[in-house]
């Protein structure tokens, strides 16, 4: 089947002159974005093709979200962990997240995905490291299943944590995994999932937690495996002081230099976060290609610091935008953090080193380049049909369509698509979900949130629904 976007008021490119085309048509045949012209037609095409209309949309590629977690959607907005830095948000999380079943991974799931593609998110990264003993083995694969039902492209993160309370990690030793059992299933998971091709909806990365919850062994056989398999790496690094300092008190090292100790640097690597790079990381990072997927929001909402955006592409060092979990953000609406993205590095440099047209970037081609996948992140003939269409014509662009490319940057709060469009296929129309009930999710994510809250407040004698706070 064909689908041709006739009269698009901006095709916002993304190429590398940041090219926007006005009244243009667009034709997507198969996956594949096969024509962009004016007044193609339609007779031309297929005798099923579908016809958008383009008049007052801008239309973008997909956006591409480099780091999330699916499953803490269900742990947003709880009192307890509003207002604590990164280790005590852990500590307290850690506990509902011994709860983790099939059932929390398929609500949580729909909720981040759905999010994702209602806000114009059409790849996703998400890092699964949670395992709690007891439940099972496959938590991943409903990840995989049900974002393929929703027709988003994936990049599921086999993350892992070996490192308990009792090795001096910060998880409790319940939901770590032994060295043997986390090399096992990332072995059956890429012989199950992992497709090389660049058009791929299923790439499988390999993500053990983080420096303070993955022994230093399990470290360096995950990077030689991953390799071996060619497949990409992922890690949170850099996010916050305690971590620095707990790298240099217990490795002896900061956290860069640690990871390259690891094997843990070059092209197949991206890091999370990555707040407190110095100035030679900096280079380091772009002298081996080593990726940062930037999370603003997640940063600004644990009080982490800033990261250094402008900097870090100034140097050369591949940069992509990432939402991040959704219990450190709360939200997982990608326009939203594009928004933030220019506003936050702003303060953290200038209005010059910033621009919306930067921001756009880390959304698309930077998000592409940190996944390593050039058919991603741009709309040209040949890559990938994936597009977020947004519809102008409302009163939260009266007066802005002086700039049609930046004007979702400035504009608007919590914006939704017109139509979302993955590998050809139409999964978001008319601002709403064709995979899902919004309804029936939110109140069966409710109830069991509801369900669980109490389940651990029994047990840990931690009330969640308070809070402490100074005044």
């Amino acid at each position: 089947m064909s689908i041709l976007i006739k009269n698009i008021h901006s095709l916002v490119t993304m190429d590398e002159n940041f090219t926007v085309l006005h009244d243009v048509d667009l034709c997507i045949e198969g996956n594949k974005i096969a024509k962009i012209d004016k007044n193609i037609d339609a007779r031309n095409l297929d005798k099923d093709v579908r016809i958008i209309d383009g008049a007052y949309k801008v239309v973008y590629p997909g956006f591409i979200n480099t780091h999330h977690h699916f499953s803490q959607t269900l742990t947003r907005n709880i009192p307890a962990i509003q207002s604590v830095k990164l280790f005590d948000w852990l500590i307290l999380l850690y506990e509902i997240w011994r709860n983790l079943n099939e059932e929390f991974v398929e609500l949580s799931t729909k909720i981040a995905v759905g999010e994702l593609l209602l806000s114009g998110c059409t790849t996703s990264a998400d890092q699964h490291y949670v395992f709690p003993q007891g439940a099972s083995g496959q938590l991943l694969d409903l990840e995989i299943d049900i974002t393929k039902e929703m027709g988003m492209r994936f990049y599921p993160n086999r993350g892992s944590m070996s490192r308990g309370k009792s090795q001096g990690g910060l998880p409790p030793d319940d939901v770590v995994q032994t060295p043997e059992q986390i090399m096992s299933d990332c072995e059956r998971l890429i012989n199950k999932y992992y497709d090389a091709d660049p058009f791929s909806m299923t790439k499988i990365v390999l993500a053990p937690c983080s420096p303070f919850s993955v022994t230093t062994d399990l470290m360096i056989e995950t990077a030689k495996y991953a390799r071996k398999k060619g497949v990409m790496l992922h890690t949170h690094l850099c996010e916050t002081k305690d971590e620095e300092a707990y790298c240099l008190k217990m490795l002896g090292k900061r956290p860069l230099a640690y990871m390259e100790d690891c094997g843990w640097i070059g092209q197949d690597v991206s890091f999370a976060h990555g707040i407190f790079f110095n100035d030679d990381e900096i280079k380091t990072l772009a002298n081996t290609g080593t990726g940062i997927a930037h999370c603003p929001a997640s940063n600004m909402r644990l009080g982490s610091g800033i990261c250094r955006v402008p900097d870090l592409l100034d140097a050369g060092v591949s940069v992509g935008l990432a939402v991040d979990g959704s219990a450190s953000n709360d939200s997982g609406n990608f326009v939203r953090e594009i928004q933030i993205a220019m506003m936050i590095n702003r303060i953290g440099a200038s209005e010059e080193r910033m621009t919306p047209q930067k921001a756009l970037y880390l959304a698309t081609n930077g998000g592409a380049k940190v996944l390593n996948n050039p058919k991603i992140g741009s709309i040209k003939v040949g890559n990938a049909a994936d597009l977020a269409i947004f519809n102008m014509e409302r009163l939260d662009f009266a007066g802005a369509m002086s700039d049609p490319m930046s004007v979702i940057v400035f504009c608007g709060a919590g914006l939704r698509t017109d139509y979302t469009i993955v590998n050809g296929k139409v999964v978001v129309e008319n601002g709403q979900l064709l995979s899902i009930d919004e309804r029936e999710v939110f109140h069966r994510a409710n109830a069991f949130t509801k369900k669980i809250l109490e389940k651990t407040t029994a047990r840990t004698k931690i009330d969640y629904y308070k809070y402490k706070t100074k005044f």
